[in-house]
Formats: structure tokens, sequence, C-alpha cells
């Protein structure tokens, strides 16, 4: 069978790494720059036994007991093994040790150093050493003779020797390397290495070979070598047999070859492409255990059989089964078909080789056998199999057999190769803000609401959960019978997950804390043979991803929702409000490349779907190690490589890199472990892990801030350094357009922060650029700016005395203003529409004031021209005036309104100023008027003799609204419509049986042909009235009164929500004062034609100012708070 490759895993801090076995291969002892051995049961331990035995080790080795290192501290110790106690220092250099090795019986060790020295040294007494100089560089390796009669050695030098061992002289010398003056700047480490037993082959890795030399001839015997070699072998291992030979090359490829037949027997790709640096063959099986130059541990099984019988196929991969997995179903002689050209030829091919290979042996890349028909059967010609075979015999027992492996038939074999991209072994499911699983003390997550962390060693199986803020909960301590793995926190629960057992089911556990009963816990049990593998917590749900494709959704109650399926296996899930983050596998990836998809969900009242199985973008060969929402809702995620990227809501929910915490480590071995992200701030908040990926548990780990920044071009320019602090400043605030558009509430003055500071970045770049005579990109940084910001930038153009430009930045003005207004037409446009929706939604196609302007026009008319008797005989009705937001009655209803009575509708809506049979109190409003400015633009007109008359003015009059600042939730806003008032009627209708004779002086009427002259200012008159001199200022050009008013608007727009607020309440109030100046003097003119009337009407003017106090609330503002008052 073919070499089965398992994922790699971390051993050690990023550096140099060396690996062994024990005697009897049930251990694999490793060491690396973090100055630690550990000792490994199986590539699978998750508890390796450590031992600390220097700031660094270079190399190790083991036999008999003992465990012997060099290390840093320029010395060669001893340990025991396995218990690793220290037991002496064998020898001493003057710098590093860079290699050690034992010999066959383990009583002499051999160390060559950076100082150009070997030293042999007898382990039971030390003082027995032996010195071999005449190396001119650092020595990289040493390698020892089977029968203690050479020592090998490779050096910076270029050369590579053979030392007898009795005499300490050098047999001989090879130029074969590259020269260099340390290890570090070496092109390979030269990890050459004896034949086992016999020691007749010296195996020594150049470039892209292995060289064979001869015992005592010293000749070169043969070259190894394969054409998927691309770059420089770095180390060589012998198979305990001595048949097979294996090495590693810098760029992460580990081949193995039948010495015998020159044959490529394994081709196995790193998966990250790292320099192999440690290679050793089990003693016993065909395992090959490894490790790179980045710190990690790998395994190879299934090399060779211990008789040395060679395994099934000759070309292997890590990714075999998987790419095989591709072509299920597809029939062998297909894929062979497609390979005839590159069939194995074999010229009077011995019997002898090809019975000892199998059927297997003939096999593709793909795994597949190739049929026997593509081989060649033995000709007339051929040489019988078995003189052959005893003849080898022979040979192999003569004492010389210089010419034994030339002398054989020549063998042509053309392997098929597969050399294009292979896949990637899928990332397992992963909880953001956790540390690996088989670890005792573990995080279990790390979020902005807390701290979950596990504890499973032999005297306690708990769970420790710790808030950051402790008015949330206080900490709580859990046992953890059911062996849970993935854990969520959020301010409302904590959600617990195990997988399932051959006797339980997986389960998800959640503990409601914030419940406001005494049951806060519920289990839910998943059907059989399906395991929750992901979870998360958002406002007021929970969400599980099962190994069956399965999302389930559950009310933080308990309540099961929604299930549905993914489109692939879950990687992870983040949750955040009503917002759900899945990211899963949409396929294979390729050459280390993960393919991964992602999904982001709304779960409020209106589910819907924001990104629809998008690809997740990941750095080249990265993997996810973090997902997760900003503190402000954005999600975020990040990469193995230390990239963060955010979603950009503004460019259509692309992804955009934020940061690099690669940028920030000090050396390369370090990383960044990230707990939480802030908009705001802008800060990326992680834990810096030394020489780790994660952090221990104990002690506490201290949590470090980062800023972020954007990868843009020529950041140490000043133009490289605005443009990236400008469009840093726009990502990061887009976020408060979201919660805009979806009404929750966020701080005004943030928004408005920002974009200062953003326009001020705009102008500085624009200063820049006309410095530098850059006039077109000003106009381009001038696209960017608001109205305010272009009007500066054309005074600076002007004093500058660019009047091309300034001409230009003119243009742009007039075309921002006009898109301006277009815009904001077309939102109030959007708005009515919205407002109509909602009002007309469940009820029957009557009449609205909106529907029919032109009749509600004749019913208030009407309702005028009765206006003397009426208001005498019922005061309270025209206090109010007709009810804008009742429905209006059709064409069948307006005899009835003209006779005097007011008919509530029949769809449930009532007039709230209908006069009761028994008392004179108005009604309740159940539909308050959405502005409170429509009835306060609205004033008294004089009655007039015609309808046609009445008909034409009420077509004249425009209602023209004020501005004031919109609500903060459309949905708040468009609920309260339908809401009912209980308190504030109360108040008002005690306010209405106070003075009922003055409020009904205030009536509202329709308007008339002089209501321009009559209208009350508005909040932008008044402003613009006290403004007009600094408009006419900056702008001398401006003779026409419309480009003033379009200036004025522009200007008026941009001031806070807070100040045209205030220029409204202004305008009311003064409008209110000269409502009650003008009714006093209709009054008065129209009571003119009865002495009765005149004494009246004098009467209640000279009472009027005792019984209203001046700053006293009009009837149609006491009615516009009362219906609009929202908080």
């Amino acid at each position: 069978m073919p070499a089965t490759q398992k994922p790699m895993r971390y051993g050690h801090t990023e550096g140099h790494t060396d690996v062994c076995f024990d005697d009897s291969g049930s251990c694999i002892v490793t060491c690396g720059s973090d100055g630690d051995v550990r000792i490994w049961e199986d590539l699978d331990d998750d508890d390796p036994k450590s031992i600390s035995v220097g700031e660094k080790a270079y190399s190790c080795a083991l036999k008999n007991g003992r465990l012997v290192t060099a290390v840093s501290n320029n010395t060669v110790q001893v340990h025991t093994f396995p218990e690793g106690a220290p037991d002496g220092i064998l020898t001493r250099f003057t710098t590093n040790a860079n290699h050690v090795v034992f010999n066959r019986d383990g009583t002499k060790i051999a160390a060559g150093s950076g100082d150009f020295l070997i030293k042999i040294v007898d382990v039971m007494d030390s003082s027995q050493q032996k010195t071999f100089r005449g190396h001119d560089a650092p020595v990289l390796s040493v390698s020892f003779d089977p029968k203690d009669v050479f020592v090998a050695s490779a050096s910076c030098d270029g050369s590579v020797r053979v030392w007898h061992i009795s005499d300490q002289t050098c047999a001989v010398s090879w130029p074969l390397l590259q020269k260099c003056n340390d290890v570090i700047n070496a092109k390979s480490i030269c990890r050459l290495a004896w034949q086992p037993e016999s020691g007749k082959l010296l195996a020594v890795p150049v470039e892209k070979s292995v060289k064979l030399y001869r015992r005592e001839a010293w000749s070169n015997q043969l070259d190894l070598s394969d054409s998927s070699i691309s770059q420089s072998l770095n180390v060589v291992t012998w198979s305990p047999c001595g048949r097979y030979l294996a090495a590693g090359s810098i760029n992460g490829l580990i081949i193995v070859w039948n010495v015998d037949t020159k044959a490529c027997m394994e081709r196995v790709k790193h998966e990250k492409g790292y320099a192999i640096c440690g290679l050793a063959w089990h003693p016993t099986c065909g395992r090959i255990s490894y490790t790179d130059a980045e710190g990690n541990l790998g395994l190879l099984e299934n090399v060779c059989e211990p008789s040395g019988k060679e395994s099934g196929s000759k070309v292997s991969s890590r990714v075999e089964k998987e790419y095989n997995d591709l072509f299920d179903g597809d029939d062998t002689s297909d894929v062979v078909g497609l390979l005839d050209d590159n069939a194995i030829e074999i010229s009077s091919f011995p019997k002898r080789i090809v019975n000892d290979e199998d059927d297997d042996d003939l096999m593709v890349a793909s795994g597949h056998p190739r049929q026997r028909s593509h081989i060649l059967e033995d000709d007339e010609n051929s040489v019988d199999g078995t003189v052959l075979k005893s003849g080898l015999l022979e040979e192999e027992e003569e004492e010389d057999h210089a010419g034994s492996l030339h002398d054989r038939p020549p063998v042509t074999l053309q392997r098929s190769l597969w050399d294009g991209p292979r896949p990637t072994p899928r990332q397992r499911p992963f909880q953001s803000g956790s540390t690996p699983a088989h670890l005792t003390h573990r995080f279990m997550v790390w979020n902005s609401v807390g701290i979950i962390r596990c504890y499973n060693d032999e005297q306690d199986n708990a769970i420790d959960v710790e808030f950051h803020d402790t008015s949330v909960h206080h900490a709580t301590h859990l046992s953890n019978s059911l062996n849970y793995t993935v854990a969520d926190l959020s301010h409302e629960a904590i959600l617990l997950a195990c997988k399932s057992t051959d006797d339980l089911a997986s389960k998800l556990h959640c503990l409601h804390f914030s419940s406001w009963d005494s049951s806060k816990e519920w289990v839910v049990d998943m059907p059989q043979r399906e395991d929750v593998e992901a979870i998360c917590l958002g406002q007021g749900w929970a969400a599980a991803a099962t190994s069956a494709l399965l999302l389930r959704l559950f009310t933080v109650g308990g309540v099961q929702k929604e299930v549905f399926s993914l489109p692939g296996s879950v990687v992870s899930m983040a949750g955040h409000g009503e917002q759900l983050f899945i990211v899963y596998h949409r396929g294979a990836g390729f050459d280390g490349d993960q393919c991964l998809g992602v999904q982001l969900l709304e779960l409020g009242k209106k589910k819907r779907q924001i990104l629809r199985g998008d690809p997740l973008p990941l750095s080249r060969r990265a993997h996810l190690t973090w997902v997760g929402f900003s503190a402000e809702g954005s999600p975020c995620y990040v990469d193995s490589e230390g990239c963060v990227r955010m979603l950009n809501r503004a460019l259509d929910n692309m992804w955009t890199p934020v940061c690099n915490t690669r940028e920030h480590c000090k050396g390369k071995s370090d990383h960044y472990w990230v707990v939480g992200i802030h908009e705001n701030a802008q800060q990326l908040r992680c834990i810096p892990c030394k020489g780790s990926r994660f952090p221990p548990t104990l002690p506490r780990p201290a949590v470090a801030v980062l800023s972020f920044k954007l990868p843009y071009c020529q950041i140490a320019t000043e133009k490289g350094q605005m443009e990236e602090q400008f469009w840093r400043s726009v990502i990061f605030h887009n976020h408060l357009d979201y919660l805009a558009k979806n009404g929750y509430e966020y701080d005004e003055s943030t928004k408005n922060q920002a974009i200062k500071k953003q326009q001020e970045l705009l102008m500085k770049m624009l200063a820049l650029s006309c410095k530098l005579e850059r006039e077109f990109r000003c106009v381009e940084l001038a696209d960017l700016m608001t109205q305010n910001a272009v009007n500066l930038a054309i005074k600076y153009a002007s004093r500058s005395r660019k009047l091309l430009l300034a001409q230009k930045l003119s243009e742009l003005a007039v075309e921002k203003a006009a898109e301006l207004a277009a815009t904001e037409a077309e939102e109030e446009e959007e708005e009515e529409e919205d407002f109509r929706q909602k009002l007309n939604a469940g009820h029957s196609n009557t009449a609205t004031e909106w529907s029919q302007p032109r009749l509600r026009s004749q019913v208030e008319e009407d309702a005028e021209a009765r206006g003397t008797d009426e208001t005498e005989e019922n005061p309270e009705l025209h206090t109010h005036g007709q009810n804008l937001f009742s429905k209006s009655a059709n064409s069948s209803d307006v005899p009835a309104i003209k006779s005097g009575a007011v008919t509530p509708s029949n769809q449930g809506r009532v007039n709230p100023f209908k006069v009761l049979a028994n008392s004179k109190e108005p009604a309740l409003s159940v539909n308050p008027p959405r502005s409170a400015n429509i009835l306060d633009s609205m004033s008294k007109s004089s009655r007039k003799p015609t309808a046609a008359h009445r008909a034409a003015s009420s077509e004249k009059c425009p209602v023209i609204k004020p501005l004031i600042p919109k609500p903060k939730s459309k949905q708040a806003s468009a609920a309260s419509y339908f809401q009912k008032r209980t308190s504030q009627a109360d108040k008002t209708e005690g306010v209405k049986e106070e003075n009922p004779k003055h409020a009904s002086l205030e009536a509202p009427a329709v308007c008339s042909p002089n209501t321009e002259t009559q209208r009350p200012k508005t909040g932008f008159q008044m402003w613009l009235e006290e403004n007009r001199s600094n408009i006419l200022s900056d702008n001398p050009d401006f003779s026409d009164e419309a480009d003033i008013i379009k200036e004025g608007m522009i200007r008026f727009r941009v001031l806070s929500a807070e100040e045209r607020k205030a220029w409204t309440n202004k305008a009311k109030g003064e409008a209110a004062g000269d409502g009650v100046e003008a009714k006093k003097r209709k009054r008065v003119g129209d009571e003119s034609h009865s002495e009765e009337s005149q004494k009246e009407a004098a009467k209640e003017n000279l009472n009027l100012p005792k019984k209203q106090k001046p700053f006293d609330l009009s009837a149609n503002q006491k009615l516009s708070a009362f219906a609009f008052k929202q908080e």
C-alpha cells in the first residue's frame, strides 16, 4: 500500500528542529529552538513529556536509555531516558555544537561544532576524548561508521571528509558543497549517513541528488536523483535493512529510493513546503518521522516492510486518498489509457525483481494499478531469472563489490507523476477564541463578555466561567462530567456542547443566567450519529452546526426554531445581535489553500441572507484562526498569516484587510491571539504569544492593543499616510450607516466627528496636490468632499491663484448641490410612500387625506363656511379642526358632514374630535399624526363666497414642511401610529375644559390666496434672515434670490439635528404669537356688524391676556405634542 502522511502538528517554536526514535521505536524524541526536548508516544500524543535542556537545542540522539543533546551553551549534555534527569556534560566547545550522533552500540558520541572541531567522546568516561582538526569552517554534520573505523563530516568550508578514528587523520576529502561562513547561511545542512550494518556506502546529499561513496575505495558508486526534486536536498537517512534511502529537501519534498534498483519508491510533499531538517527511520517498521524548519512534526507510515519487501505503490503523496476520491467510479482502464505514453518499459527485466515487486508495484500517481499488458514480456534474448539471481547473490558475498551495481542489466523506469495541484486537507471545525482541545488546561472561549476555562487532569474535570463585567453575572464553576469540548458566552447565557459517545448522544447545554424564572438550564440531545461541531450565541437565540450538515436554531430559552442545511461542513460560527456568521468548506482547496465559503444571515423578524455562500478570501497557504464580530457588529476574521479582514458594507459587502499582526511580531515564532475588535476606537485586542500560536491559561495572559493599518502603497510618504488614514476612517465608520439603516440608536456626534476628520484629511491632500501642481487630482479629491468642504476648496484655489481649478471646483459644487437636492427629494418621496402604505395597511380603500386632497379641502372649507354659528354652539369641535389622520368620508358622506354631524369611520378609526352626546369632551386619537409641523404650518383663512373659488385657492397653497430631524427608528415611529396614549389624552381633556372659549379662537382652516403673506416663518426662513449677510459676503456674485436660498438650504442642511430643531422650535414660538394677534384682528373685523358681537369681542380681547400666559402653547402645538411625543 502507498505511504500515508499524517497531518503535521506543532512541536516546537520556529527554528531548526531535530528528531530521532528510541531503541524500540515506541517513542519519538524531538528537540527545537525553544530549548525543550519532547517525548511523543505517537504523533497523536496530546500531552508529550517535555524536558528543558537549555535555551536552544540544535541536535539530539538517543541510545541505551541515554539522551544526548547539543545545546546553545556550547555543551553536549546527557539526560536519562525517559525520566529526563540530568546526567552530566560530556564535552564543551567554544561555540555551539551543531550535530551529535551515537555510534552503533551507543558507547561513544561524535559531535561537530561551530569552532571547526569534531570530538568523539566515551559516554561512560567523558575524559576519553578524541579531537579532529582540519575543517576551515563550522561543522554541519557528522556520522559514525557502523564498524567504528571511520567518522564522516560535512563543513561550511564546502568539503565532506572521512576520518580514521584510530589516528585522527583524514582519509579522504571531497569538495562537494557550497562554501559559507556559518550554519545559518548554509544552503543545506548536509546530514550525511552511513549504510547500516555493513557500512559499505556513505550517502551525501549534494544539490539535487544523493551521492553514494564506496567504503575504502571512496569512489562515487552512483547518484540517486529524481525529476521531482527542484531544490537542494538537506538530510538523508537509511532504512534499518539498508535497502532504502530517504532524503528531505529544503522545499519540503521527501523521496525514498531503492538503492539496489535506483527506483524512486515514494514522493511525499510537505503540506506547506517548509524545509525538512530532521529525518529518522523507525528501527523496526516502515515509518519515517520528520521535522521542518518551523518546528512542526510529521510522520509517514507504510513506507516499507521490516524485511525490506517493498510496499504497494511506489509513487504516493500525502493527499492520495483525497485525490482518488475525485475519481470514484472511474474505470481503471480509462486512467491507464490516458497514460499509455508513460507506460513502464522494461528491457530484459530480471524476474527476481518482478516477483518481489507484486502487481501493485506498477501503479501511477493516482494509485490505480496499471494493466499488465503494458509490461513488455521477456523475449528470447532475456537472461534467465534463476541464473541472474544466483549470480547476484554470489556477487554480494564477495568482498570486492565495486562493480556489482553497474554489472546488472540496465533498467529504464519512466514513472508517471502528477505534477499538478494537489488537494489540501480540510481544516477541522474550531471555536473562535479557544485553544487546542488536547490541552489539559485550555481556554474554551475568550471574547468581549468573558472567559471560559476548562481543566481536565487527574485532580479535576471542571469549567470556570469568568465575566469581564461582574455586573453581568458572577463567576461560575461548573462540573464537566460530560466532557464538553466547545463553548460560547454572551450577556444572556452560557452555551456548551459535547461529542457523542457509545452510550450518550451529543448534547447542547445552555445556562440561561439572565432568565427571570427559576429554571435557568436546558439540555437538548442531538439525533443519533449527529455531533455538534460549532456553536454560537446571539441576542435571544443560539445556533448549533452539526456533522449532518445541519444548522439548528434555538431560542435562548430552549425553543427549537428553524433548521436548515449547510452547503458544506462547518469550520466556525459567530453571532452578534441578530447576525449569524457561518464559515464552511465550499470544496477542496489545492496547494495548501483552503476553499471556504461564508454565509451572513439576519435573524430578526424579517430573516434575510446578506452573504449567500460567497468565497472567503485567505492568505496563500493559510487557514482560518478566528471568526467573529467587532463590538459595533461588523463581521471580521483572522487567518494563520495574521491578516485581519473586515466586511466593508459600503463596498457591496467586500472583505477589506485592516491589519496584519505579523508586522507587530518581534520574532518569527511569535504570534498574536485575537480576542476582540473595536471599530470606534480602531483597536485590535489580542494576546501576544512568544514562541507559540496560543497563550497558556496560567499565568493569566495580558491583553495588548494593536492599531489598524490598511495595506496602502507608499505608506512612508505624507500622501500615502493621509490616504490610508482617510479610507481607514471611512471603513471604520460604515457601521454607523448600517445602524441608522436598521433602526438602531447610535451617537450622532461620533459620526459628525468622523466626517469632520475625513474632510480635514481631504483638504490636506488637496493642499498637497495643489502645491505639486496636480490640479486634476485636486478635483478628484474634491469629489469626495461635502458641500462645505468644496466651498473651502474653492476659496483655497482662488487664494492660490489657481483660477482654472477654482472654476472646475465651482462646477463640481453646482453638480453636488443638484445631486443632493435630487437625492433628498427621492428620499422624501420614498418616506411618504412608505408612510402611506403603513396607514393603508389592513384597511379598505376608503379615501384618505393623501389619496383625495380635493375632497378634504372641500370638507374643511364647508366646515369653515359655517364657522361662526357652529363655533358658538360647539366650541370644542372646532378647537382642533378637521382630523388630518382619520379616514375622510367618501362622496356619500359629504352631505352628512355639511349638515353638521361628524360621523366616525366604519373601519375602526374614530374621529378623536367628535362631540359625544353626553359630553363635549373630545374622544381619544388612536392615530397620532407623523409630524408635529403639518398642523403648525396651516393658518386660518377667511371665508370665500363660492365653492369654485375655494377649490382654486386650495390648489394654490402648497404646504411647506419645515426641516426637522428624522426619527431614529422608522419602525418605532410607524408603530406609534396605532398606539393608544391615555395619560396624555387625560391631560389634553383637562386643558380643553379649562379654556373652551380660547381654544375655539385657534381652530385651523384651509389656506387662502393670501396665505403666503400670513403663513408663519419656518426655522429655515429665520436662519436665512440672520445668515443672509454671511452668504452674500462669501458669494458676492449672487444677485438672484434663488441662488441665495439654494446656498442657504445647503448650509442649513449641514447643521446638526439639534441646531435645526432649535431654529424650528423658535419659529413655532413666534408663529403662535403672530397667530393669536391675527385672530384678534379678524375677530374684531368680522363682528363689526352687530353691537352685541362687538362687545363680546371686546370682552374677550380684554380677558385674553389675563387667561392665557405669553408662553402657553397654541392648541395646534398641544395637539402636536400629544400626538407625536414618542419618548
